[in-house]
Formats: C-alpha cells, sequence, structure tokens
C-alpha cells in the first residue's frame, strides 16, 4: 500500500519533531498533489500538519487560475495552501534555470519566515532516472550521476524527497482512487526541454526507470565516501570564519587524493564564494595546481586566495563579485549574497548588503580590534537604510538612535562547506 510505503520513506527521512509541521512543494501536478495528501495523512498521524506552497511563476497565463485550483483540492481536504509569486521573472535564454533557483529561493524563504525546518518536494523514480540520463549526457562526475539526494541541506531548511522510490503510475493510480483530478503542465510535452526528450526516449525504448534509479543509488553510495573523505580533510585543512572567510592550510590538501582534494576545494569555494552552481573541474584543477605554487593573490569562483607568510592562504569572497543589496521587510529574513541571513524591524526602507571597498577604510581600526584580516572588511555586511550604514554586525558597530531591533543574524551559506552529506533512500525505506 502507498501509505505504509510513504511512512518507511518518512521515517528513514527523520527523525523529525513532535508534532511535525511541514511544508509540501505543490505545482498542482499529479506527483507533488500526491506527495500532499500522503504527507498531509502521515503528519495527521504524528499530530502535526503540512502547509502546501505553489510557487507561481507567471511564465503562462494559466498559471495563476492553476494555482488557485490547487489551492480549492487542497483546501477541500483541509490542507493550508499559498501561492507565492515570482515578480522578477524575465524571458532569456537562461530562463529554466533562473525559474529554478526563484523557485527554491521562494520555498525555502517561506519556510524560514514561518520557522519551518522542512520542505518536501515531489521528485519520483522515474524523475530520477531521467536526472540520471540528462547528466550522463552533460558528463557528469560521481556528483551528477548519483541524482537527487533523498534529504540535503538548504541553508537552514532541509529539503527531503520521500517519493524517489515511486514511479509515477503508482502516484496516479492512489489519486484515482481518491477521485482527486491534478494539472498537467504543457511543457511537460515539449520537446525543447532536453528532459522531456529523455523522458520520450526512455519509454520508447523500455529502458527501465527502476534499473536506472537503483544505477543513481549505487554511484550515491560511492558520492557519500568522497564526501566523508572531503570532510575528514577539511578538518585538517580549513578554518571557516562566521564572517565569510576562511583559512585554509595547503599542505595536508595537496598531499591529498587529487579527488578528494578537488571535492573540498569546490565546496570551500562555493562556500565562500556563494556560487549557485558548483565550480567547473577543468577550472578546479587548474586552481588546484596553482596551490602548490601560490606566491600572490588569485581568484576563482567568486573568491579570493590570498598566500600568507606563515604559510596559510586567505579565503574570501571577491568583492567585484557579491550580490547586490537586497530589500528587508521588517519581521521576515533577508538572504544576501547566498550566504548572511537577517531578521530584523525598523523604520524606513532597509537593505543589506555588503560594506564595500568606499566605507571600508572608516571601519580599519574595528576590525583590527576583531581580528578580522583587512582584505575582508569591504565584503563583510551591513544593514543601511536611506542614510547611509545603519549597523555592521561583524563588528558590533551600530548608529546611534537607530530604533533598529535585529532578531538573528548570521553567516548561513545556502551550500555549507561540510553539510548533511548526500544522503538517499533505498527500498524498502532505509536511509545509506
Amino acid at each position: 500500500m502507498i501509505a505504509g510505503r510513504f511512512a518507511g520513506a518518512m521515517a528513514a527521512l527523520g527523525p523529525f519533531e513532535r508534532s511535525p509541521r511541514l511544508a509540501v512543494a505543490v505545482s498542482g501536478g499529479s506527483d507533488s498533489l500526491a506527495l500532499a495528501l500522503l504527507a498531509s495523512d502521515w503528519a495527521k498521524e504524528q499530530g502535526g500538519e503540512i502547509v502546501a506552497l505553489t510557487v507561481d511563476h507567471r511564465l503562462r497565463a494559466e498559471s495563476r487560475a492553476e494555482a488557485e485550483q490547487t489551492g480549492r483540492w487542497l483546501a477541500a481536504r483541509g490542507i493550508a495552501h499559498h501561492i507565492l509569486p515570482w515578480l522578477d521573472a524575465e524571458a532569456g535564454p537562461g530562463l529554466q534555470a533562473a525559474a529554478r533557483a526563484a523557485r527554491y529561493r521562494l520555498l525555502t524563504g517561506w519556510c524560514r519566515d514561518n520557522e519551518i525546518l522542512h520542505l518536501l518536494l515531489g521528485h519520483q523514480r522515474d524523475d530520477q532516472a531521467e536526472t540520471l540520463m540528462l547528466r550522463l549526457a552533460r558528463g557528469s562526475g560521481v556528483d551528477g550521476l548519483a541524482a537527487m539526494a533523498g534529504s540535503s541541506a538548504h541553508s537552514d531548511v532541509q529539503l527531503l524527497r520521500p517519493l524517489l522510490d515511486i514511479p509515477r503510475d503508482d502516484l496516479r493510480d492512489y489519486l484515482h482512487s481518491l477521485g482527486q483530478s491534478w494539472i498537467e503542465d504543457p511543457s511537460n510535452q515539449a520537446e525543447r526541454f532536453d528532459r522531456v526528450r529523455w523522458r520520450k526516449f526512455l519509454a520508447e525504448e523500455r529502458v527501465s526507470a527502476e534499473r536506472l534509479a537503483l544505477t543513481a543509488r549505487q554511484l550515491g553510495r560511492a558520492r557519500q565516501a568522497l564526501e566523508a573523505g572531503a570532510a575528514a580533510l577539511a578538518v585538517e585543512t580549513v578554518t571557516l570564519s562566521g564572517n565569510g572567510y576562511a583559512w585554509l592550510y595547503p599542505a595536508p590538501l595537496l598531499a591529498a587524493d587529487e579527488e578528494i582534494a578537488l571535492r573540498l576545494l569546490a565546496a570551500l569555494s562555493r562556500t565562500v564564494g556563494g556560487g549557485e552552481f558548483p565550480p567547473r573541474l577543468d577550472g578546479l584543477e587548474r586552481m588546484l595546481e596553482a596551490l602548490r605554487s601560490l606566491s600572490g593573490r588569485r581568484t576563482f569562483a567568486g573568491c579570493v586566495f590570498a598566500p600568507q607568510r606563515d604559510g596559510r592562504i586567505l579565503v574570501c569572497r571577491e568583492a567585484a563579485k557579491m550580490a547586490p543589496a537586497v530589500a528587508l521587510e521588517p519581521g521576515r529574513e533577508a538572504l544576501w549574497d547566498n550566504r548572511f541571513l537577517i531578521r530584523a524591524a525598523g523604520e524606513g526602507e532597509l537593505r543589506w548588503g555588503a560594506l564595500g571597498a568606499e566605507a571600508a577604510p572608516g571601519f580599519r581600526d574595528a576590525a583590527e580590534k576583531s581580528g578580522i584580516p583587512r582584505a575582508v572588511l569591504p565584503t563583510l555586511p551591513i544593514l543601511m537604510d536611506k542614510h547611509g550604514i545603519l549597523v555592521v554586525p561583524p563588528l558590533g558597530w551600530i548608529r546611534a538612535e537607530t530604533g533598529l531591533t535585529i532578531a538573528r543574524w548570521g553567516f548561513a551559506p545556502v551550500f555549507p562547506l561540510a553539510g548533511a552529506g548526500f544522503r538517499l533512500v533505498t527500498a524498502p525505506a532505509r536511509i545509506i
């Protein structure tokens, strides 16, 4: 019975808090709608509840009506629902990637604002098989071919995929048994998308999604071993600061197995540099080789690598590559540069961004007292209003009589140096 399989998958992905309150991403399609109904029943059995979130990308004229229809279906089953519109969509060659990034940003942002720890996603076994083929065609390594993890960290929200061992047909049979309709997105049939072409190829050639998912699972085990090695190496080689920079001790890194060293270098660059995607392999290989004889400042993947007299290497954010400041809404968290979170309330329009090179000289003494390297100073996060700098949290500096309340701030990289690790669910459900 599908409810029992789902419960087993959730048990493997836990533990959860008492009376868990979970968020579920629901597009209105069969996979996510089945996920919402299964998760709702499961949560009720634990004394908890779910809330459903639909991102309206506003890329099709029907999208708002479809989101509202999804909300009506869920309301009829006693499930709370919120629509999250993507307000800054722009057509262009990178539209798919931008829409995906916006979707995760909106979903995880809502979860953080509402203190929800777990976000459930509706990827199922056929999606896993398609993802493997997509990445194989792109020449991906072990990480890519391991496809999607059952559980993955995204800043302080945990993304869970409890359907990865359940095929789409089973989910649709479940909805039919409940008399529940769903929305068919026409883009799922559009052959201009690589995923759709692979889906049709797999169906026409009768390639088993179950076997492909098993291959991804086996590669996932290899990825786990490599990640464990990289995490152990990080303990020896990296000291990460809560102000967004790191000290790298190169000798253990350069003595390590090359695959492990490259993996750690990629993770460090992404954590400090705030990159949406890992650095390319060819660039990583060149950077690792450069570290063997690094004698001057070098930039890579949004980071600056600056060798010090004591043999350490300072790794900090490249000031020219930082994201622009973001607006801060009272009582809501704001994430800047994929690295720094804040929740604050005050009068007027507030922005959360970088100190910058122009203002940095005025804070050199404070940075020196705090032990913050001068090269890091322009990249420190600050809170601003229309009159200028309000607060420099890392330095403990605050403008007099601001009337500002900071509930929380900190270095919370979307891609941490060593997070929970790659986790996958096997059937029968258990975590590896």
